[in-house]
């Protein structure tokens, strides 16, 4: 523990001398520094993907200085300080762990038995602390996918949940009839919503199968680009272009590098 908060110590201070010494630091504000942590988080995000343990200790640590960043503006804002930060969460920590730190022997919540009495419990707590609604810590610029994996988490905590695996299969397969509806009346809007039902249920459906529907699409993602950077390749060493071939042919190479792997 020495080790971790003289580690910690020294980025601070670090961060301090910047701030008073370099021009570039000294001329960031909360507002320029947020895409800039967006884009870290992203960058983190996708050394989670791909395993790479280098990455993620290398993104984890630029995340860390945007977060002694912002307590370093807050307190010269005369906002809050960085002790505040950390003993906030700190305190937010015990509070929403009565079953390690106190008692569940509290209105609401339910024994400790499992990971989703936490949660549960977690949810409850929140509206105690004078939440309005347990949808209410669901960040609205989210990318829609993860938005709805949170969503549903969420309202399942307080029992708005399906059962079983296939009654939210049940649920897909419905969405799709309906979409497939909208498609023949040829009603674009109702298309679009009817798509965003389907795309809702099936995101539930992979939290029903325990899997990330935002991996599972990125590493689809990948996938495809992996396929179509090796398509470019193949079309190059036959000396022509994608966009010169038909699709049949273009659909060949596509099959053969799928057999190859």
């Amino acid at each position: 523990m020495d080790d971790v908060n003289s580690a910690f110590g020294r980025l601070v201070r670090i961060m301090d001398e910047l701030r008073e010494q370099c021009p570039w630091d000294r001329k960031q504000t909360i507002g320029t520094l947020r895409p800039l942590t967006i884009e870290e988080t992203y960058e983190l995000a996708d050394a989670i993907t791909e395993g790479d343990w280098k990455g993620i200790r290398e993104e984890l640590g630029d995340l860390m200085l945007h977060i002694v960043f912002y307590a370093r503006i807050g307190r010269e804002q005369g906002q809050f300080t960085l002790d505040e930060v950390i003993n906030g969460i700190c305190d937010k920590l015990i509070a929403r762990h009565p079953h390690i730190y106190g008692t569940t022997a509290q209105e609401g919540l339910v024994e400790v038995k499992n990971e989703e009495d936490v949660k549960r419990n977690w949810e409850q707590l929140k509206l105690k602390e004078g939440k309005l609604s347990v949808l209410g810590g669901v960040p609205t610029a989210l990318p829609a996918t993860i938005k709805a994996t949170r969503l549903q988490e969420k309202s399942g905590k307080v029992g708005f949940e399906w059962e079983e695996t296939s009654q939210v299969w049940d649920k897909v397969k419905e969405e799709m009839a309906e979409l497939e509806e909208a498609v023949a009346s040829g009603d674009t809007d109702r298309i679009e919503d009817e798509f965003g039902d389907l795309s809702f249920s099936l995101v539930n459906y992979a939290r029903f199968l325990h899997i990330d529907a935002e991996n599972a699409l990125e590493r689809t993602n990948r996938k495809f680009i992996h396929r179509f950077r090796q398509m470019e390749e193949k079309a190059r060493l036959q000396g022509r272009s994608l966009a010169d071939m038909t699709l049949q042919e273009m659909d060949d190479l596509w099959n053969g590098i799928k057999a190859q792997e």
